[in-house]
């Protein structure tokens, strides 16, 4: 018996570096057909991922177009002192971590409530319906949903008229970050849910029929049963937006703008588009870009960390 399960052990041992080594001798002879798969995918990560990584010289130059980036004269951290001794970095900063903070305090939990309302839904054709009317304003542009916002806002608008007053939302800094926020959460609460529903499909249908037997109430059976589905993604999701706080696109800030609000309106994004493409100064630009980006990764770290220690050691 003994000899022969160490025949049986000593030939199953020997099948695997058979396999292996049919596995790299079929790589050997046919390497074209993976090398034509894998170009395309290669060639773009290369071209428009790490060769654009070059410009960050720019922020550390006196940028030259003529002259181009090995040409250009090296200025190091002038741009970044100029930038952080200016008497607009503050009011910037400011209104960029503002517009965050609150836009990821007051949007963060509405895709998770929406799952558990969703979760709550037991006709699948009214469930279908109600995602479809949540889900359709994540398909419109950015610019559209600014125009939008603009002519609901305005002096004629719809909510001056049921308001019954005629004033201009638009041109009020107090009411900008409102509006963008709330504009922002109505189009992408909605589509933010699906992660969360298709996490609670896998929560246990069994643990939720014996916590309803057994007299749990709504709010019971979420914290008992729903909620440690989707904690991990919910963590996960958490990390990422915290992460990237700085991370404002300046297409809808810019779109909401007005010469009016524009004390809580300008932020680092918008301030970078004006900078680099309407004046020109493409080295200021660049390094206020760089500076935004350091301070991204930095909070994703602390974040990340943060997250973890309260998470029982759980982070990315």
């Amino acid at each position: 018996m003994k000899t022969n399960s160490t025949v049986v052990s000593n030939g199953k041992q020997n099948k695997k570096p058979a396999g292996s080594h049919n596995t790299l001798l079929y790589l050997k002879q046919h390497w074209q057909l993976y090398v034509i798969f894998l170009l395309p995918a290669l060639a773009l990560t290369l071209i428009f991922k790490y060769v654009p990584m070059g410009g960050i010289m720019i922020a550390f130059q006196r940028y030259n177009p003529i002259k181009g980036i090995l040409g250009s004269e090296w200025v190091g951290f002038k741009y970044f002192e100029r930038f952080l001794s200016s008497p607009d970095f503050m009011t910037y900063l400011i209104n960029t971590l503002k517009l965050s903070i609150y836009g990821l305090l007051w949007g963060f939990p509405v895709p998770i409530l929406l799952a558990f309302l969703l979760n709550r839904i037991q006709s699948t054709g009214i469930k279908k319906k109600v995602q479809l009317v949540l889900y359709l304003p994540n398909f419109i542009s950015v610019i559209v949903l600014c125009g939008i916002v603009r002519i609901f806002l305005s002096v004629t608008g719809p909510l001056n008229l049921l308001l019954g007053t005629n004033i201009n939302f638009m041109t009020m800094p107090e009411a900008f970050r409102t509006i963008y926020i709330a504009s922002g959460i109505w189009q992408g609460a909605g589509w933010a849910s699906i992660m969360y529903t298709a996490a609670l499909s896998n929560a246990s249908q069994e643990l939720k029929e014996a916590a309803i037997i057994d007299g749990a109430n709504i709010f019971q059976q979420i914290k008992a049963v729903e909620w440690p589905a989707i904690k991990d993604l919910v963590v996960i999701q958490f990390i990422m937006q915290a992460g990237n706080i700085m991370s404002i696109g300046f297409e809808k800030a810019y779109a909401l703008q007005t010469d009016l609000n524009l004390g809580t309106s300008e932020i680092i994004a918008t301030y970078v588009y004006k900078k680099g493409l309407l004046d020109g100064d493409y080295s200021f630009s660049t390094a206020v870009g760089l500076f935004n980006t350091v301070i991204n990764v930095i909070l994703l770290i602390l974040v990340n960390k943060i997250v973890a220690k309260i998470n029982d050691g759980k982070g990315l």
